[in-house]
């Protein structure tokens, strides 16, 4: 059995408010194997986007462990979390987070360079051809429809060959068809990489899509059962 690529035991979080200290994750425990594809489901405020924070490392769990591709997490400094996740994450956000000023081959270079990656503009570019934006590599995001933006925010995630994929609602600002074709790009890219993707929805369709899913509710999580094949395989 593989290793697992994501490693949470016991993992509290509590962060201040004007009411008061709110305990947002309380004692989490979750294994995802290596290359496996979950599929994290929950309401609004049940904490799934906290618990994706804390395992991209940008936030840190109060307590527990948090065990990332092998590494502990909690003994990082923030230069080291940031290094890290240039070498090992990739994130795609419900927002997209593009930098308006940059050209869609520029958002996607930027953490490569930053990377010390010589050939960023070059993975960049093969990037972006795989999510089908070959033509579009010198357009600002203003020139990009949502689902075009978000394609760029999915080459820039994977262009690193990152061994874990997050992606939180990645379809939750698109229209019904445009989310379809960024959900089967994302599995696509998934399979291709041979990634470990953690899929953070209140959609439980698209949750089912992944190997597995886990629910979340009041911080904590509930493994449920298998759902079948991912995507690809069967063939969807």
């Amino acid at each position: 059995m593989a290793d697992p690529a994501i490693s949470l035991e016991n993992v509290h979080l509590s962060l201040p408010s004007s009411a008061g200290v709110v305990e947002i994750l309380r004692g989490v425990d979750l294994s995802v194997r290596e290359g496996e594809a979950v599929g994290l489901i929950g309401p609004s405020g049940s904490g799934k986007s906290t618990l994706m924070m804390v395992i991209a490392g940008l936030e840190r769990a109060n307590s527990g462990m948090v065990n990332i591709a092998g590494h502990d997490l909690d003994r990082m400094s923030e230069d080291q979390l940031a290094a890290f996740r240039r070498e090992h994450t990739g994130i795609v956000f419900q927002s997209f987070h593009l930098i308006a000023t940059m050209t869609a081959q520029e958002n996607v270079a930027i953490p490569l360079e930053l990377a010390g990656r010589r050939d960023a503009f070059a993975r960049a570019r093969d990037a972006l051809a795989s999510v089908g934006l070959a033509h579009r590599i010198d357009h600002y995001p203003g020139q990009l429809s949502g689902g075009e933006q978000q394609r760029v925010a999915m080459a820039r995630a994977v262009a690193a060959r990152p061994r874990i994929l997050l992606a939180d609602e990645p379809t939750g600002n698109l229209d019904g068809a445009t989310g379809e074709q960024i959900t089967r790009l994302m599995f696509a890219l998934q399979a291709e990489t041979r990634a470990t993707l953690l899929l953070i929805t209140h959609d439980a369709s698209l949750a089912a899509r992944c190997g597995r899913t886990v629910h979340m509710q009041d911080g904590r999580i509930i493994p449920a059962a298998k759902t079948g094949a991912p995507l690809l395989a069967a063939g969807r």
